[in-house]
């Protein structure tokens, strides 16, 4: 691609900035909170066949998900929460690439917390604000867009590209399983999750723990013959964290060198008791675990096991009645490709195109689909996108306009790029 028609690219991206933010807008004004996909999958399934891609949509097999042994046991099925695969043909002798988001959102509550309405997708200061802005309804947008302006240059790539949008991220990833499960793979692929515009070829891992806690029963005005839930509560809570002390000290990864910030192991609901005027015997606990690429998934559960019981063993009461430990709920694995892939390369050297600057190379503090690509589709894939990880999920979310134009610059120049390479054996480093 000639110099003079890559500027095309990057002036046609400028002149539609307008439309690119609108799509955005539109996107986000679509409630999407997992479990209610269907709208916005529909909204984007039409928007794609009318700019002349092959859309395959469809609903989740839930008994045939089970069989698969990356599920993860979720409380809902499937029905009326397709996923999307809009596939825009090669011209032929191209890598293939795979795009990959989802729609889906985390609840907004009463609302009371946000400064408007959480699905206003208002613009203030040259931001976007709305539950999705940034996680990741402009990572989905900017891979739709950076085909469509390609598409309508007349820039078919020789590769196939296709265009992956999936429900359930925030709960389970499915959605992407689904996706592996159904047969779709590329050459690489590129996942648009929050990554603050930085290349991130890992991600962390997240487990989900609950730990439940039995003390021994009082009447109030005897309370002082029981034992409180909430003072073993808090006896567990400290062990915890003193877990967490240790992976912090012990726990290494290159693409992670702020381990505190990348390895939380924590409790972040403790419930105990169950009326005001009772005694609390009991106590939950739930929590979670960050573990980072190379990491023994099951060992790092084993872990907390073994930390409990280390507590347990040291007081009287829990000693003969130990906790019970749970991992339920989310149970993602960290995963990752060579920092030196070639899919990394090409993100990285398009955005160097774009920006002028080096990319900073890290690994994502978050949890992310590629687990599902990297290690069931022979799909390498890097995270690249508009959002930052430290605004996702909070009152008042958003994404920067301009990181947003940004994003589907570096997308339209990285798949040109990398559909248009034939496919060798480098490819897969």
């Amino acid at each position: 691609m000639t110099d003079t028609t890559r500027q095309k690219i990057l002036d046609t991206i400028d002149k539609n900035r307008d439309r690119a933010i609108t799509f955005l807008q539109d996107m986000i004004r679509i409630p999407s909170v997992t479990g209610d996909e269907a709208a916005i999958q529909r909204f984007l399934s039409d928007y794609m066949r009318k700019i002349g891609l092959d859309v395959d949509m469809w609903e989740t097999d839930w008994e045939k998900l089970k069989q698969h042994p990356g599920y993860r046991p979720v409380n809902r099925g499937y029905e009326g929460r397709p996923n999307i695969v809009a596939t825009l043909k090669g011209t032929g002798g191209g890598r293939s690439l795979l795009l990959n988001g989802h729609t889906d959102v985390i609840p907004v509550g009463d609302g009371s917390g946000w400064s408007d309405d959480p699905w206003s997708a208002s613009i203030k200061n040259g931001r976007i604000y709305g539950r999705g802005s940034c996680d990741m309804k402009s990572g989905v947008a900017s891979h739709i867009l950076a085909v469509e302006f390609l598409k309508q240059l007349g820039l078919t790539p020789k590769g196939d590209v296709l265009i992956n949008v999936v429900i359930d991220e925030e709960v389970s990833g499915h959605g992407t399983l689904d996706t592996v499960i159904r047969g779709y793979k590329a050459d690489a692929g590129i996942s648009g999750e929050t990554s603050d515009l930085a290349v991130q070829p890992a991600c962390i891992g997240r487990i989900w723990f609950e730990i439940e806690i039995q003390g021994k029963p009082a009447g109030i005005q005897k309370r002082y013959e029981g034992i409180s839930g909430i003072d073993l509560g808090n006896k567990v809570a400290a062990a915890v964290a003193d877990l967490e002390k240790t992976r912090v000290a012990t726990v290494k990864h290159p693409l992670y060198p702020n381990a505190l910030d990348s390895l939380p192991c924590i409790v972040g609901s403790f419930s105990a008791g169950n009326y005001p005027s009772a005694f609390p015997a009991t106590c939950l606990l739930k929590g979670s675990i960050g573990t980072v690429p190379g990491e023994d998934h099951e060992g790092v559960k084993q872990s907390l096991v073994d930390q409990i019981h280390r507590a347990a063993q040291a007081d009287p009461w829990m000693k003969l009645h130990p906790p019970k430990v749970r991992f339920v709920g989310y149970d993602a694995q960290a995963s990752e490709i060579p920092r030196d892939h070639s899919i990394v390369h090409t993100v990285s050297k398009t955005y160097k195109e774009v920006t002028g600057k080096d990319p900073v190379i890290s690994g994502r503090q978050g949890a992310a689909d590629t687990r599902f690509l990297n290690l069931y589709a022979d799909t390498p894939t890097v995270i690249f996108g508009p959002g930052s990880t430290a605004v996702m999920h909070s009152d008042d979310e958003y994404v920067s306009v301009d990181d947003y134009i940004t994003s589907i610059k570096v997308m339209a120049l990285s798949i040109f790029d990398w559909c248009n390479s034939e496919p060798n054996t480098a490819a897969k480093k």
